[in-house]
């Protein structure tokens, strides 16, 4: 069928979309974007029987190495958004860069998860932010701004430094600025360029600068029935902007704390209607003698802080992503392993590190410790690019880390033993 082909009705009012047999009557799940969360869904789709589908950026991107068919379009072309999303019987995302008229659009065909109302939240953080704070969920002090004074009037209160960010578009460390004061001359010369951008658009968000004590995650997963699940709540480390280590569960992290962050990652899934998987990424404070913390970004899709799920959880967050699109019953997010750690390898910034047959690099990683599992993405090495990552689980957090760092070092070109 396509976008145009007349349709029947399905007993659930939508049009039955599947122009092709479905064996056993499983499904077909299509995915916009085809980096490497989509790549990563496909074995969890085989496992569960499902037949996976990916709107891809280009033929060889990461998922479209591995999913077929993986027919190409922009995530900005209507009539390609819906042709695809006519032969699906869900549609999820690799990212959240889709436009509100796209989504709504395909939901008009299919079901569409997370949909557009939720959407929104991760895709604009002034949008976000005001949503949170209705939520009385714990925020950074933040305002909309719009030209220099604004700021300087924020940080009247706030303090100095202020961090500025464009509120769509910025991911891995992009969209963000951090001011240092009045005279940060380099800093508000790209702050005066960003506020010039986006004068028409609402202007930019500024935040206050927080200084924590490290950073958590808590990934959950919601149905649309309403079921949830979560996993145990994660420590990470960032490396350039770019999320370098993962571990679970957060070592030394009081369980309390741990049971209030589940429970607004929880709350957020609820309130903002989100199906699929939630990441709540935060910052852990030191506030009035008590650790605490507040909430800086979120996605709704399968994340990094959730990679470690693949080896170290009884299910992943992306077969619980695909279970909860379809409205199944959610799996266990126990842990198999008193600790498990993530460490993503990414592409080294001098060229005389890389290697050039980044396999063989792969298989010495394998050779030297068979209980290290890498995932690699098929794509091409370029500096600080996620190419892929390790995961090693164990009894002893010590040597768990130093095992998977050193495997992660060694494929990227860090070491060469």
């Amino acid at each position: 069928m396509t976008a145009s082909s007349p349709v029947s009705s399905s007993a659930a009012g939508r049009p039955d979309p599947a122009p092709y047999a479905r064996p056993g009557g499983f499904p077909v799940v299509g995915v916009v974007g085809g980096g490497q969360l989509a790549r990563m869904m496909q074995p969890a789709a085989t496992a569960l029987g499902l037949r996976l589908r990916v709107l891809a950026e280009g033929p060889d991107v990461a998922a479209a190495q591995v999913i077929t068919p993986a027919p190409v379009g922009p995530a900005d072309d209507l009539e390609a958004l819906v042709a695809f999303a006519s032969e699906c019987d869900a549609v999820t995302f690799d990212h959240e860069h889709v436009p509100g008229p796209g989504l709504r659009a395909m939901a008009e065909v299919t079901s569409v998860q997370p949909g557009a109302d939720a959407l929104v939240h991760a895709q604009d953080k002034v949008v976000m932010r005001e949503r949170l704070s209705a939520l009385g969920v714990p925020c950074p002090a933040w305002a909309r701004v719009g030209d220099r004074a604004a700021v300087e009037a924020f940080a009247a209160d706030a303090g100095w430094p202020v961090v500025l960010k464009t509120p769509r578009g910025g991911y891995d460390g992009k969209g963000v600025l951090v001011l240092d004061g009045p005279d940060d001359g380099a800093g508000w010369a790209t702050a005066d360029a960003w506020f010039a951008d986006w004068a028409d658009r609402g202007g930019l968000l500024a935040e206050e600068h927080v200084p924590f004590t490290r950073e958590l995650a808590a990934l959950v997963a919601r149905s649309p029935s309403g079921q949830a699940a979560a996993w145990p709540v994660v420590e990470t480390v960032q490396r350039d902007g770019v999320c370098h280590e993962v571990t679970a569960p957060a070592p030394d992290l009081d369980p309390d704390l741990a049971a209030e962050l589940t429970d607004v990652a929880l709350r957020i899934a609820g309130g903002l209607g989100v199906t699929g998987v939630l990441a709540v990424e935060v910052f852990e404070v030191e506030r009035e003698g008590r650790r605490t913390f507040v909430v800086n970004e979120l996605a709704m899709r399968p994340h990094n802080s959730g990679h470690w799920s693949i080896d170290g959880a009884v299910t992943s967050q992306f077969e619980n992503h695909l279970r909860a699109v379809l409205d199944l019953p959610l799996g266990s997010t126990a842990a198999r392993s008193p600790w498990t750690v993530m460490v993503n390898v990414l592409g080294p910034k001098e060229i005389e590190a890389r290697h050039e047959d980044l396999y063989r690099s792969y298989l010495h990683v394998m050779a030297h410790d068979p209980g290290v599992k890498v995932h690699l993405y098929g794509k091409e090495q370029r500096p600080g690019r996620k190419l892929g990552h390790v995961t090693v689980y164990g009894e002893d957090l010590d040597s768990v880390r130093e095992r998977a760092r050193h495997a992660a070092a060694f494929i990227a070109g860090e070491i060469d033993e």
